[in-house]
């Protein structure tokens, strides 16, 4: 049993609380600083990483807001530092680095950072940084069938051993990136953000008192736990049961990978079984089993506490996750990893699917579940110079809940706290036009209430650049729920001189060269509706229209609500359509 779950000593209430805030303070501080010395996009615009502050065992206690799917990779990171070195080969002044794929769960591009905090000569916690490089060497945009061809691998050792740096670890890194001044620039910004934390970590304990701290901490666990019991007690008892599906791998176009779920719930404790999930799989939609682990926890949270705050391991102390080794979301070496967030996304998904009939109230329709998100690269026709660059992640719809409308052009589950990529910047760092951005009409699932609308947006190339896309979620279409509707899938086109082609067999193009005038368009989906569309308030679905929404064809099809010229309800056409007077008004 960890120290801070075993019986502790009583603090005040106002203590804990201001603890409670100083804790995410030091988080939120440590994501700032990082933002602002980062040099990659992916990092100060997407917000594509993660930090935290851990326990002595390597318990999370707080984690800046960021990607909800660095909650178990980043934990588990820092117990694999924990046994390879021990405690008592950590010193003050060290700094443990790894990008171990099957360690983080991730992909090579997430270098992750890790602090002792001392304390009297005694470590009382640890800092953490875990951050997307845009490139980390390795195949640059086609399929990757093994862990080797993915770029430079660096195992569990000390980027800093006593303050002092391990420059022969860090020529090696330079040596195998293809931007290295940008990859040594994110490196020092991840240092700035664990030594952020280090200090402000500290400070609250110099404030406040060890023991005072250490206590606070276990009581906030502990209130973690309680909440989530309780809000799990409030699930019916039962084994609720799910599946859906991926495109495919990228290798064996068209062959779909099952996504099978069960969850289980008993009294205040639930476990979530994903034995029946794919095996792993030849492309490189593959992820560690540390990301199992947190689709489990992520759509746990989200059902008991989705509130509360700093995100700690206390809210997960009655959740059960079964899952064996060697499937594509706990892989092992030497399969590919480099898409490992791509079928996370849907395993979330299925599991708010299996529980739709027991807590209708409390779970969503399906999202577009994809970043949605190009690579392209090229020679810059300014410098002459080599460019990589990511653009997105494009948002999308997310599903309705039975009491209100999805979110439209929003990330997906996994990304959290990511942003889009500002048009502004695209352009004035890379040879890239936006010619659109706009919202993808009749995208949405109709229902009661209608799903989230997905976005399209057209780039073209101002000179020659390869692109890459990795999309899924084409064929298995965000699904409605109680009666609801699907929504679009994702999707892409390519213009080449002037004309667009769309007929592709999934949204996973390689290294296609785009030469001047040529262009993309990324498509994303919506969210699944919610509900029998007929139901739906005439009123809203005629706003839907004139906001150019959905289509006055959908509205009369699918929600059976007529309009007049003018866009207002025809009343008796649309009592006529749905056989009642009692949905319009």
């Amino acid at each position: 049993m960890s120290v801070l779950a075993q019986p502790h000593a009583s603090v005040d209430p106002v203590t804990v609380e201001i603890v409670r805030n100083g804790l995410f303070a030091v988080t939120e501080e440590m994501k700032t600083n990082l933002m602002r010395t980062a040099y990659n996009l992916i990092i100060y615009e997407a917000l594509d990483f993660t930090v935290g502050l851990f326990t002595v065992e390597g318990e999370t206690v707080s984690i800046g807001l960021g990607l909800p799917m660095f909650i178990r990779g980043m934990s588990e990171t820092v117990k694999a530092k924990i046994r390879h070195f021990g405690l008592e080969n950590i010193h003050p002044g060290d700094i443990l680095v790894t990008n171990d794929a099957y360690t983080t769960g991730s992909h090579l591009n997430h270098f992750t950072f890790t602090m002792p905090v001392f304390h009297e000569g005694e470590i009382i916690g640890f800092t953490c940084c875990m951050a997307h490089w845009l490139d980390v060497g390795g195949t640059l945009g086609q399929v990757t069938t093994d862990i080797f061809s993915e770029g430079i691998q660096i195992p569990i050792v000390k980027y800093r051993k006593q303050g002092v740096v391990n420059q022969d670890l860090v020529d090696i890194i330079a040596m195998n990136v293809r931007l290295p001044e940008r990859a040594m620039g994110d490196l020092r910004a991840q240092i700035t953000a664990v030594t952020t934390g280090e200090r402000r970590f500290l400070e609250l304990v110099q404030r406040y008192g060890a023991a005072e701290v250490k206590a606070s901490i276990a009581q906030i666990m502990d209130q973690s736990e309680a909440v989530a019991r309780q809000n799990t007690l409030s699930i019916p008892d039962g084994t609720y049961e799910a599946e859906s599906y991926m495109d495919d791998d990228g290798v064996e176009v068209g062959k779909r990978i099952p996504i099978r779920v069960k969850v289980i719930k008993q009294g205040d404790e639930m476990t979530i079984d994903l034995s029946d999930v794919s095996r792993q799989v030849r492309g490189f939609y593959n992820s560690g089993f540390t990301t199992g682990i947190a689709c489990a926890q992520v759509a746990y949270k989200c059902l008991t506490t989705p509130t509360d705050y700093p995100v700690n391991d206390g809210s997960f102390r009655p959740l059960k996750v079964i899952m064996p080794m060697g499937t594509v979301i706990s892989a092992e070496r030497p399969f590919p990893m480099r898409v490992w967030m791509t079928f996370p996304m849907t395993v979330i998904d299925t599991i708010f699917k299996a529980l739709a009939t027991a807590i209708p109230d409390r779970v969503i329709a399906g999202h577009h579940a994809d970043l949605v998100f190009p690579n392209i690269h090229g020679i810059s026709p300014e410098d002459g110079r080599l460019f990589i660059v990511g653009i997105g992640p494009l948002g999308g719809g997310w599903g309705a809940k039975s009491s209100e409308d999805g979110v439209s052009v929003t990330v997906c589950i996994n990304d959290g706290d990511t942003h889009n990529s500002p048009t502004e910047q695209l352009e004035a760092k890379y040879p890239v036009l936006v010619e659109k951005y706009a919202i993808r009409d009749d995208s949405s699932g109709a229902g009661r209430q209608r799903g989230g609308l997905g976005a399209e947006m057209i780039v073209q190339a101002l000179s020659p650049f390869s692109v890459t896309t990795r999309i899924d979620r084409v064929h298995c279409k965000p699904w409605g729920l109680h009666g609801g509707g699907e929504a679009a899938g994702n999707g892409i086109a390519i213009r080449k001189k002037g004309e667009w082609n769309s007929d592709m067999p999934n949204a996973k193009i390689f290294n296609v060269r785009l030469e001047r005038g040529d262009a993309y368009k990324m498509m994303s989906g919506g969210g699944g509706g919610f509900g029998n569309p007929a139901e739906r308030d005439a009123a809203l679905v005629a706003e839907d229209v004139r906001e150019g929404y959905v289509s006055a064809e959908v509205a009369r099809e699918i929600y059976r609500v007529a309009l007049l010229a003018d866009g207002a309800v025809d009343t008796e056409a649309t009592r006529s359509l749905r056989g009642t007077a009692d949905h319009a008004s």
